[in-house]
């Protein structure tokens, strides 16, 4: 079986102005193209809430063309993303796949070969980790993106509260057990 890490994408690996969506705007953090290789070893997927798409701020068209920009750069810096999972619906659509519904983990746990007890899931809001929590994979809440005005929301705990991307995947790195 395969160990993965689920990344959030807005605020993760990408600078969040909110509802991030225009090609022009695609910003990543600095250190996302190291930080992602080191992790080579897990296989990468996006997994994210994209409620501007049910709010009607932007189309699915919109958000396929700003993730496809978004996946060939990580490509380009020899980054493998395996699949991007998209929940298009606004919070009120109570649909089964927004985070924190384990729906997107469970099809690429059974389309990947998949352990999610040997997986991550990275993300810079409270639903990233509860999403962890609710799989049996292990979490990492981060303080860039909406991370630090959402800490205090937190409710379920993440393995670590980090600072940055770089920090989420050393952490990763020395808490994986390699099997």
């Amino acid at each position: 079986m395969n160990k993965a890490v689920f990344l959030d994408r807005d605020g993760t690996i990408n600078i969040d102005e909110g509802y991030t969506y225009k090609t022009e705007d695609l910003e990543f953090y600095d250190d996302v193209f190291e930080s992602l290789k080191k992790l080579s070893h897990f296989k990468l997927f996006i997994v994210t809430n994209q409620s501007g798409i049910g709010r009607g701020y932007y189309s699915y068209e919109d958000f396929k063309r700003f993730n496809d920009k978004l996946v060939l750069a990580l490509s380009e810096n020899g980054i493998n993303i395996e699949k991007t999972y998209c929940c298009p619906h606004s919070p009120e659509e109570n649909c089964d796949c927004r985070k924190p519904n384990i729906r997107y983990l469970k099809e690429a746990e059974k389309e990947f070969d998949i352990d999610l007890k040997r997986s991550w899931v990275i993300g810079d809001h409270p639903h990233d980790v509860t999403l962890g929590k609710n799989a049996g994979a292990r979490s990492i809440y981060l303080l860039t993106g909406h991370g630090q005005k959402h800490r205090e929301d937190l409710s379920a705990k993440p393995e670590l509260i980090a600072n940055s991307l770089s920090e989420a995947a050393e952490f990763i790195i020395q808490n994986d057990n390699h099997n």
